[in-house]
């Protein structure tokens, strides 16, 4: 079966001063249409790595050094550059962090959303304003014929971030790639654009890869989640069985951390719980599983140099994490049983 987005294996290295840092090492997810996937981790851990990567936007000196990103059966590493501005924008579409770095100052924001139009669907000037008048409407900006006047300052940020999700949908994509839409917004308004975001995917059947540090956003909107930790993937699973059940130690003690406002919380007065230690350095990365210095659970296996695969259990989880190494055997053999006993039938 085809995924509409399939990252196979995919490694984004740096060189710097102090060494080569492997901001994305060995990244492999798929994504169908309609679903959302919410890509989780700490500043640093290479989601954002893995976003621009996707949209070929790596700037030297990082390289995409191998594995492969297919998009409706294409290789996008394998394009040339004129083809990849053509998807880019068009099929594939990217909101970023903050709005008022990504909009043009000088341009009102009618003007903008125009441009990718005329760009993508080659509309006459006309055309393309009444589209992104039509486009800001979607996304509930509030009188959008007016608004599409305004200069970029004239908004809120909470507006702008809605006329940068405008700007991204007008071409109608398949894909969107959200990279923390919400984090430079205040909690109500943040709501709203994660309800526009769910609504969206859902009327238009858009697959959204959604990239951020709060796992409240993930619970939220999300269908699957993969947990990055160092350039890594540590665990992939369906949200509902993540919150559930975190398998990886990392997953189970970010989860462990967030404050809860349940009444059985609220009564005790208990210290936050926390991960030990410190991520390590990009340049300097512990040998075999790279959470081994920190993890509660430490085998001598962890830290033996070779690297941890990850293991598949029950119920689409992976995980990789050595405590899980005879659980995986377990499912592949009741997975080979439930085949064999199928064909006998």
């Amino acid at each position: 079966m085809s995924h509409l987005l399939e990252v196979k294996n995919l490694q984004t290295h740096f060189p710097t001063r102090a060494g080569l840092v492997k901001a994305v090492d060995g990244v492999s997810f798929y994504l169908d249409e309609g679903e959302l996937l919410g890509l989780v981790g700490e500043s640093g851990c290479g989601k954002s790595i893995t976003a621009l990567s996707i949209m070929r936007l790596i700037s030297p000196p990082g390289k995409i050094v191998g594995g492969e990103i297919l998009f409706n059966g294409e290789n996008l590493l394998t394009l040339s550059e004129e083809r990849m501005r053509a998807i880019r924008g068009d099929d594939i579409a990217m909101i970023f962090q903050d709005p008022m770095t990504s909009l043009n100052p000088v341009y009102t924001v009618g003007e903008q959303i125009a441009e990718a139009l005329r760009l993508h669907r080659n509309l006459s000037r006309r055309d393309a304003r009444a589209g992104a008048i039509e486009a800001m409407k979607e996304v509930a900006v509030p009188d959008p014929a007016r608004r599409a006047n305004d200069y970029p300052h004239q908004l809120s940020g909470g507006m702008r971030q809605r006329v940068m999700i405008a700007m991204a949908l007008a071409c109608d994509p398949k894909l969107l790639v959200a990279d923390e839409p919400t984090t430079a917004l205040d909690v109500t308004i943040q709501a709203q654009i994660l309800e526009l975001l769910d609504e969206l995917r859902k009327t238009r059947r858009l697959a959204v890869l959604l990239i951020t540090h709060d796992l409240g956003v993930v619970a939220e909107v999300a269908d699957h989640v993969a947990v990055m930790y160092t350039g890594r993937i540590v665990e992939e699973s369906p949200v509902e069985e993540l919150f559930a059940r975190p398998k990886h130690p990392y997953t189970d003690g970010l989860l462990r951390s967030v404050p809860r406002l349940t009444a059985a919380h609220v009564a005790k007065v208990e210290r936050l719980a926390t991960i030990e230690g410190t991520v390590p350095k990009p340049t300097n990365l512990p040998p075999g599983c790279h959470f081994a210095p920190r993890c509660s659970h430490r085998l001598p296996r962890c830290t033996e140099g070779e690297r941890i695969p990850l293991y598949d259990l029950e119920g689409g989880v992976r995980v990789r994490c050595v405590l899980y190494d005879l659980a995986a055997a377990v499912a592949a053999d009741s997975q080979t049983e439930r085949t064999q006993g199928n064909a006998a039938q």
